[in-house]
């Protein structure tokens, strides 16, 4: 195994035993990086020199035992909507062509804080208003989307060209990609994690969080993104116990099953099932409020970012691209009266949705309703002949998520026949990640999913 295909942990655990330097690990990624990015362009900016040099100073300090801990030495990429200061914050568009960030964001120096290291910052769908980020491509299937808006971050991670990297998830962003690509994504609860300097597209939907190989990573990030110390709850043991023993499992018969590909049904309900043989129990639930979820989604998406954008669409309306222009130029339509109905409809939902948790401790679920569709495809037909449009259908089953702002977690669960990655959604209590890192960190453990190797994929 290459230095770039190990996880954070097995990275972390090498650093710390002086079995593998940071420069080492550094080099490997940014060679990785350099091999498949004329292929994929997950990066809008490469900072190698930045990285060797922090690689190299982090080399010293844990050679003089100043060990900060598990993300010290550890190549990350970073989202193109966060801050770092003296980089260029792009947002992977036109309008900001030129922009340097005057200082960094919360999440950057915490992270540097720990010790980890910037090799660039990645593509997002143009502010991070869309699904499919169509700059860059699938790590596993080239011909195929990388889903979105943090598709950038997700590519980077699955391909070796950056050991984690940090999303946003407005309405699904960093699962979405993070299912179709076959990594571990997680949507942290609304405001554990802090978004100063980082770009919005909907203030009160935005979230920030980690994509990563493995559950145990995500665990260690979170950890450092919410500030705690290592004793923090949702920073998870590198030995828990692989079992989800006592635990109530939510399993929808409403919505989340409803015009999905049978072969993403199938594989999550073989790893519910699996659950249960981990000692879970499953308890079937009623989705609150299922009519209203998109409607909802997009009563506030919609108006929330025409308003961030108010003043750059009206000087510079042809540098954005065509399809967020035209939801930019929807938003200034929009009444006020559905905006505040779109807000009383979430509180009811926030409010159902807590009357379903009570009963149980996590709610599993398809991430995605299907795996990556060819670039350039533009909508997706149900068998019950309904069609829909390729970014609602990603964008359906993870919205509950956001409007309610409960943590979600997507995990790998399998491939369908074509060997596109499948993942299982876990969502759960306000604060209660700690329970599902247990639960993805338990299926993980004991049914281990690997995709088609990332060393396999070279540039064409």
């Amino acid at each position: 195994m290459q230095p770039y295909e190990m996880s954070l942990a097995a990275a972390a655990q090498a650093i710390r035993q002086r079995r593998l330097s940071p420069v080492e690990l550094t080099d490997s990624v940014l060679a990785r990086l350099e091999q498949v990015e004329p292929r994929l362009q997950a990066f809008v900016t490469v900072t190698a020199q930045r990285a060797r040099r922090a690689a190299r100073r982090t080399e010293r300090e844990i050679a003089a035992g100043r060990y900060r801990g598990p993300l010290h030495g550890i190549p990350m990429g970073l989202k193109d909507l966060i801050d770092v200061a003296g980089e260029a914050t792009t947002a992977s568009s036109r309008v900001r062509a030129g922009h340097r960030a005057a200082s960094d964001s919360t999440v950057h120096a915490r992270l540097t804080a720990a010790g980890a290291v910037l090799v660039g910052k990645t593509h997002t769908h143009e502010f991070a208003y869309g699904l499919t980020t169509p700059q860059t491509r699938n790590a596993l299937f080239p011909d195929r989307i990388a889903g979105g808006s943090s598709g950038g971050s997700a590519v980077a991670v699955a391909a070796g060209a950056a050991t984690f990297a940090l999303g946003t998830d407005t309405g699904g962003s960093i699962r979405v990609p993070a299912a179709l690509n076959g990594t571990v994504g997680l949507k942290p609860t609304y405001g554990l994690v802090p978004r100063h300097g980082v770009t919005s597209l909907s203030w009160s939907l935005d979230h920030v969080g980690p994509l990563t190989r493995t559950v145990e990573d995500a665990g260690l990030v979170l950890s450092a993104l919410t500030g705690h110390d290592p004793r923090d709850p949702a920073s998870l043991p590198a030995h828990a116990e692989p079992d989800a023993r006592g635990l109530r499992i939510g399993v929808p018969r409403t919505y989340y099953f409803d015009r999905v590909d049978p072969d993403v049904e199938a594989a999550v309900r073989r790893a519910i099932a699996h659950l249960e043989e981990l000692g879970a129990h499953l308890v079937d639930v009623d989705i609150p409020m299922t009519r209203y979820i998109q409607a909802t989604q997009w009563g506030l998406m919609v108006p929330e970012a025409t308003a961030y954008h108010e003043r750059t669409l009206r000087a510079v309306p042809d540098l954005y691209q065509a399809d967020v222009r035209v939801l930019l130029e929807a938003g200034e339509l929009m009444p006020a009266g559905d905006y505040l109905r779109a807000q009383r409809a979430r509180t009811l939902m926030r409010q159902e949705w807590a009357r379903m948790l009570a009963d149980v401790d996590v709610v599993a679920a398809p991430t995605v309703p299907l795996t990556a569709v060819p670039a350039g495809q533009e909508s997706v037909t149900w068998t019950d002949g309904t069609a829909e449009s390729v970014p609602d259908a990603y964008v359906r089953l993870s919205a509950p998520a956001n409007i309610t702002g409960v943590p979600a977690l997507t995990v790998p669960v399998g491939h369908d026949r074509a060997g596109l990655p499948i993942g299982m959604q876990l969502l759960g209590r306000p604060l209660a990640e700690a329970v599902l890192l247990r639960v993805g960190h338990a299926y993980e453990r004991t049914r281990p999913v690997r995709a088609a190797a990332p060393c396999s994929l070279s540039p064409r």
